[in-house]
């Protein structure tokens, strides 16, 4: 099980992400796209990525907006994972 890290390590993490933030146990990002066939267009890129690391983001779609919410699940809350699959997904056009 990955761990938990602390409010320090998180802020630390945070600072090098750009367009990412965090609330409350969570890691929040939202997209927007020309059109919903580009929303969903990038949606379909995070999955290769997500399935290679056995991290599944949370995604909402409305119309040309994607939010993805990262958290680890089983441990509660903010862990390293969440960080490199937010580190992907930024790459990610």
């Amino acid at each position: 099980m990955a761990k938990l890290l602390s409010e320090t390590e998180i802020q630390e993490r945070a600072s090098v992400l750009s367009n990412w933030i965090v609330e409350k146990s969570k890691l929040q990002t939202t997209r927007t796209f020309k059109d919903f066939i580009q929303a969903i267009e990038f949606v379909n890129k995070l999955v290769e990525p997500a399935e290679s690391a056995g991290h599944h983001p949370d995604i909402e779609i409305s119309y040309n907006k994607v939010k993805i919410t990262l958290t680890t699940h089983d441990t509660g809350g903010l862990t390293q994972k969440d960080f490199d699959m937010a580190g992907v997904i930024s790459q990610i056009n």
